[in-house]
């Protein structure tokens, strides 16, 4: 889980404001700019960027308004709620679940080693770990932190103190296409939306200072299928990855991005290697349960499944007078 290749970490347009590389390492820099830098993926300038991820805005995400419920408009996100850490692109003989709680995950190393320190005492890290299924298991493991306390009865606090049931209702992805060819983009589709929780398999891992959600993308045989066309097309294919906590009560208006990443023209081959032998230590995270499974989505693109939106909670662009027809 440590790639050996080390990329200088350079600041694309579209980092939230103020500096996520200070203060913490043993350096003096933050213990993220080693995460950031560190993984198999390379972070890359968001607009001419290949073979590697960068931080797309969060105006470039349109969510539900602090009036969506009585105007069903939407607006740009704003600034993530969550800073980027890093992505992992990652191949292994068998699915790969809860990276964090492994010994050696290169950003809860980074972190540890800060801590040791005394430094970002109350750092917290969230991840996403989208599990492709194949010959090899392939993982794409998206990292976000906060250096500061979660507020208290915020929807991001219940969402990670809450249980299974409410994270399958509320953890949602928005996916845009930045470019690609028009297979892709028929069959993912575009400014498109799902409760993944909903629509696939999700298990949830909490550690006392992280969070991650292990996706299923095999736990539907047509989610599947359609991942794996796009995977076909990867290196043609750039593509912005949001994900959200649904507001699903006018109190929780407006949304706000948990964090964004975008993929650029990726490379399979710039997977690392992983072997199953090295998991040790699962311990440190507990595995909160499975997700609804058996549905379809059509975001993180399904656009081409028949499904019903209110069931499956996955919409297609193009607005509409209803939620089942909103991208968000």
């Amino acid at each position: 889980m440590c790639p050996t290749a080390k990329v200088k970490r350079r600041s694309p347009e579209g980092l939230v404001s103020g500096d996520a590389c200070s203060n913490s390492g043993d350096d003096g820099g933050h213990w993220t700019e080693e995460a950031i830098s560190g993984g198999s993926l390379k972070h890359v300038d968001l607009h001419t960027g290949s073979n590697g991820w960068a931080s797309p805005p969060g105006d470039l995400f349109a969510l539900r308004s602090k009036t969506f419920f009585t105007k069903k408009l939407k607006s740009p996100s704003g600034d993530w709620l969550l800073k980027p850490a890093g992505v992992d692109w990652l191949r292994s003989p068998a699915k790969l679940d809860n990276v964090l709680g492994r010994s050696d995950n290169r950003v809860m190393v980074a972190l540890r080693r800060a801590q040791a320190a005394g430094k970002s005492l109350k750092s917290f890290v969230f991840a996403v770990n989208l599990q492709v299924p194949g010959r090899d298991s392939h993982s794409a493991v998206f990292y976000f932190y906060t250096d500061d306390p979660i507020a208290p009865g915020s929807l991001l606090y219940r969402f990670v103190h809450g249980d299974d049931a409410f994270r399958n209702q509320r953890f949602k992805i928005v996916n845009r296409i930045v470019k690609g060819p028009w297979i892709v983009r028929a069959a993912v589709g575009n400014h498109a939306a799902c409760l993944l929780g909903k629509a696939l398999t999700c298990n949830y891992f909490k550690g006392a200072n992280y969070l991650e959600i292990d996706v299923d993308i095999g736990s539907s045989t047509i989610a599947n299928a359609i991942s794996h066309l796009a995977l076909k097309y990867v290196t043609a294919v750039a593509i912005d990855m949001g994900f959200v906590v649904e507001a699903q009560a006018e109190e929780e208006l407006p949304e706000r991005l948990l964090g964004a990443v975008r993929i650029a023209h990726m490379e399979m081959s710039a997977a690392a290697f992983v072997e199953m032998g090295s998991v040790v230590e699962l311990a440190a995270g507990v595995k909160s349960g499975g997700g609804g499974g058996g549905g379809v989505c059509r975001g993180l693109g399904f656009s081409r499944v028949n499904h019903h939106d209110n069931a499956n909670g996955c919409s297609r662009s193009g607005g509409g007078d209803d939620d089942g027809g909103e991208d968000g």
